[in-house]
């Protein structure tokens, strides 16, 4: 057995935080602009996906950058690292805001709206961790930052 065997859940865990908090702050962005400038439900949905990612891949490079590593370099590695992660998040993060009855309607003054993104930030975190800590176990995902990080 290899000693990468097995990330622990707390790495596991600790690398679906960090996904989801690029997550959050893309979706929220995402949801607030495309009711800001009134963009139909599925725009609104694919910008808070594109900023998801965008933010989600700025979070990891920020750290392997701080390793020296040069921007192409850091981009693979953000790209390797956190396309599972942040897919499987906004594809169950978005599900469960627009199967939530009227949650995409409700608009930023309602309950209802930061009600539905925060159960479905919360479902989606509880789904990603177990995805994270098989890929970490792998050697794949977050494996591929941490790689990084000791040297």
């Amino acid at each position: 057995m290899n000693e990468q065997h097995g990330a622990s859940w707390a790495t596991a865990i600790q690398a679906t935080l960090h996904c989801l908090t690029g997550c959050a702050i893309g979706e929220v962005l995402g949801m607030v602009l495309g009711t800001a400038f009134g963009l139909h439900n599925a725009a609104t949905v694919v910008l808070s996906i594109a900023l998801a990612f965008v933010f989600g891949y700025g979070l990891t490079m920020r750290g392997v950058l701080k390793s020296g590593m040069n921007l192409q370099a850091a981009f693979k590695v953000a790209l390797a690292a956190d396309t599972v992660s942040i897919a499987v998040m906004e594809l169950i993060d978005n599900t469960v805001v627009v199967a939530i009855p009227g949650a995409m309607d409700a608009g930023l003054a309602s309950v209802l709206f930061w009600l539905a993104l925060v159960l479905s930030l919360a479902v989606a975190f509880v789904v990603t961790v177990p995805v994270n800590k098989w890929m970490i176990g792998r050697g794949l995902g977050h494996a591929k930052v941490h790689a990084h990080h000791h040297h």
